[in-house]
């Protein structure tokens, strides 16, 4: 995806956000990152394993209502191996995040133990809450402190400043101070990440981005893709990518003046359902490497 190389993805302020947060580090315990369970690998920053080196780490994989539940657990298992502790949650419907006072509470465990073995009955643990823009961060917070003083917005980068939130009597929170970036300079990475709409569309080839989409949804032939278009009697092993956006686009009467297929629009759709789970729970990136 040529178009993407061109665009500054790291401003200048990133320094500085690196700074902060490893100032921030001293202040908590652990870190708590928030990653999309769709694009594991992809909706993560590439600095943060050695901004936060050796903290404790708990993992979100979030939107684990559109992922395949199959893939999910795979990577809490893959995740496990490694010896890091990973939740399924969803943070809009607030799905999972009963189990993340826990998750903390196992990752922090030796630590407690020695706090309370100086006599601290109920010692207090600070997280920091990291993820790059769009994850799902904001919401997160505010489902979890039960009080909307964070703003969420559905598109990237919304958040701002440095904020405590109170979890527990036992559990306190700091939102990441400043933007942690993904590696957009990765072709693939940029891809998964415009698949789910955590890149402006406008920056983007929006067809080309839905046929590239297509190649994968074409390996991967979910049911619901499939049902949803009446592609049943086609073989889409054998059929061309734009050949078949242009088939959708006919099949939704999304025609211009001579007949002709309106394809921008059909791409437009094909990725406003794919990022609704409307074609199905779908896991583009599985712990083997490989696309699902």
């Amino acid at each position: 995806m040529s178009e993407m190389q061109n665009i500054q993805w790291f401003p200048g302020h990133m320094t500085k956000t690196k700074r902060q947060i490893q100032a921030s580090l001293k202040l908590v315990d652990a870190v708590a990152e928030i990653v999309d369970a769709r694009i594991p690998v992809s909706s993560r920053s590439p600095d943060l394993d050695k901004l936060i080196q050796n903290k404790p780490r708990v993992i979100l994989l979030n939107k684990c209502d559109m992922a395949n539940q199959t893939a999910t657990k795979m990577w809490i298992d893959y995740y496990a191996k490694q010896g890091t502790t990973a939740i399924a949650v969803d943070c809009r419907s607030g799905r999972g995040l009963n189990k993340f006072p826990q998750a903390v509470n196992t990752v922090m465990k030796s630590k407690i133990e020695r706090m309370k073995s100086k006599g601290m009955k109920n010692p207090m643990m600070r997280i920091m809450i990291v993820g790059i823009p769009n994850v799902g961060k904001s919401s997160f917070i505010n489902k979890i402190s039960r009080q909307n003083r964070a703003k969420v917005e559905d598109r990237p980068g919304v958040t701002r400043g440095n904020q405590w939130f109170t979890i527990s009597n036992n559990l306190e929170m700091l939102d990441t101070p400043g933007v942690l970036w993904p590696k957009f300079d990765d072709q693939i990475v940029g891809e998964h990440l415009a698949f789910t709409g955590a890149v402006k569309d406008q920056i983007l080839d929006v067809e080309l981005l839905a046929v590239r989409l297509l190649d994968f949804l074409r390996r991967l032939k979910p049911a619901e893709f499939i049902n949803r278009f009446k592609l049943e009697e086609l073989e889409l092993d054998n059929t061309d990518s734009y050949d078949l956006l242009q088939i959708i686009g006919k099949k939704r009467g999304m025609l211009i003046s001579g007949g002709e297929i309106d394809t921008g629009r059909a791409a437009v759709m094909l990725l406003d359902e794919f990022r609704a789970a409307k074609l199905g729970r779908i896991t583009v990136e599985m712990p083997n490497g490989e696309w699902q």
